[in-house]
C-alpha cells in the first residue's frame, strides 16, 4: 500500500481511517472492481464504512489521479490504481477484463493522429470480444 498511500500524500489528500482501508482494497484488487464491490470488501476489514464514504473516496481518489474509471459497457462503472498504460480485451461473455500492451498499436495510434494532424496526448481503447470455440 506504500506505493498508493504515497501518491495520496503527495496530491495532499488526508488520510483517514476509512480512505486507507479502501486503498488497500483498490491495491489488493486483482480485477476490476466497482464501487459496490470495493463497500463489500471494505466492509469485511471495517464494519463503520458506509457506501456513502465508499463513493465519496472513490470520487477524491479518482479527482487526484490515484485511480482511472473503466466503461466495460455493462453500465457500471470500475477501477484500477492510474498507473502505466495499457489496454483492455473484455470477454463479452464471462465479462473478464485481460489487460495487455502492444508497442505496434501504440505506434499505429500515434500515427493516425498525426496524419489527422494532431498530437495525441492521451487515449483509451477497449476491446470486446468472444472468446474462439475450439
Amino acid at each position: 500500500m506504500a506505493e498508493l498511500y504515497e501518491k495520496c500524500l503527495k496530491v495532499g489528500l488526508r488520510m483517514t481511517l476509512p480512505r486507507k482501508i479502501i486503498l488497500e482494497v483498490i491495491e489488493a484488487a486483482e480485477d476490476h472492481p466497482d464501487v459496490d464491490e470495493m463497500y463489500r470488501r471494505a466492509v469485511e476489514k471495517d464494519r463503520s464504512i458506509s457506501i456513502a464514504t465508499v463513493y465519496r473516496t472513490i470520487k477524491l481518489f479518482e479527482e487526484a489521479g490515484i485511480i482511472e474509471k473503466l466503461d466495460i459497457g455493462d453500465g457500471r462503472s470500475r477501477y484500477e490504481e492510474a498507473g502505466e498504460h495499457h489496454e483492455h480485451l473484455i470477454d463479452v461473455e464471462s465479462g473478464e477484463i485481460i489487460e495487455f500492451q502492444n508497442e505496434e498499436l501504440e505506434e499505429m495510434k500515434r500515427q493516425v493522429a498525426l496524419n489527422m494532424g494532431y498530437e495525441l496526448v492521451d487515449h483509451r481503447l477497449e476491446l470486446f470480444g468472444k472468446k474462439i470455440k475450439k
